[in-house]
């Protein structure tokens, strides 16, 4: 007699949401069942890999490993992006605006705008810009490129309890995607999506990002609340949460020292360039496991890992 799992009845569903335009346009969530459990249910849309560029060279914080296969394009944000998708098959491309950072370069927001335009018109796949958390200076960028990427549908990221009404107007004036972003709170994530949606967002047009904890630093936690907005979104039908999720894992883990120290530094940790990549990977894994429709990572390699395992899952 061959094994049959046991099955859960589900009452809701995540909504579709349409990332870019055109041929290379990507389409996340859609699933009635957790991930992966396509025993149960509909899985329409695999989860999807996002793979990062900067803004500006990271070589002065990245470690080699990590810096190694963008070598000659890490000071070239349109050719690094073009990398991403020629060499490595991003299917997305997520902008880290690093360089408006105010307690760093804190570039002018035209200039910032502008790096991001030249990103957007450099490939034929998706983008999302991802911000600084500084209201203010998100606000500028986030007008700015919403105006100058008109009708693209470009995902703008963070949007936040502070800057909504301003960044959420913009993507509602051009036609883009609004990202909500919350400190890993299922509730805070609930009203969040409440006021875009009194704003005037549509939930065609709406992503959620939870906030990311790196492996050993809040993994556990991020993973819980990711877990919780997918079972209240599928087994208690709150239309609140029943937004596709996206987690911003590269810029976590990399960031982490254990994925910058040298072998000197920590020989117990073995070769620091498979240590960052299965930090990345791990991660990534984990949080697709939760219930992440998108996962924005950084290193080739840690992208090979999380794609096979995607596509043995599916």
């Amino acid at each position: 007699m061959t094994f049959q799992p046991s099955k859960q009845v589900y009452s809701g569903k995540i909504r579709e949401v349409t990332l870019g335009n055109g041929d290379k346009a990507v389409t996340v969530g859609g699933k009635g069942v957790y991930s992966f459990h396509s025993f149960e249910g509909a899985v329409p849309n695999a989860p999807r890999i996002a793979m990062e560029v900067w803004d500006k060279d990271p070589s002065e914080d990245w470690a080699e490993a990590a810096k190694a296969p963008f070598i000659g394009v890490l000071n070239d944000p349109a050719a690094w992006a073009r990398k991403c998708v020629e060499d490595y098959g991003a299917e997305i491309i997520v902008v880290q605006t690093k360089s408006a950072d105010p307690n760093g370069d804190n570039r002018a927001s035209g200039e910032v705008a502008a790096t991001v335009k030249k990103v957007v018109d450099a490939v034929d796949v998706p983008v999302i810009v991802w911000g600084v958390a500084n209201h203010d200076k998100d606000v500028e960028v986030m007008r700015q490129v919403a105006e100058s990427c008109s009708g693209r549908r470009v995902a703008l990221c963070p949007v936040e309890e502070g800057d909504y009404k301003q960044i959420g107007a913009a993507c509602l004036g051009y036609k883009q995607v609004t990202v909500a972003s919350t400190p890993i709170d299922v509730n805070l994530a609930k009203q969040l999506n409440i006021l875009l949606g009194n704003l005037g967002v549509s939930t065609d047009d709406l992503v959620i990002d939870p906030t990311t904890g790196g492996i050993g630093y809040g993994l556990e936690y991020t993973h819980s609340v990711i877990e919780r907005i997918e079972q209240a979104a599928l087994t208690q039908e709150d239309e609140k949460l029943q937004q596709p999720i996206i987690v911003n894992v590269a810029n976590e883990t990399w960031k982490c020292k254990e994925s910058n120290l040298s072998a000197e530094d920590a020989p117990e940790l073995g070769d620091p360039a498979k240590r960052g990549i299965l930090m990345e990977a791990v991660t990534a894994v984990d949080f697709l496991i939760a219930g992440a429709d998108v996962v924005v990572m950084r290193h080739p390699e840690a992208v090979k890992l999380v794609r096979n395992y995607i596509a043995k899952m599916m």
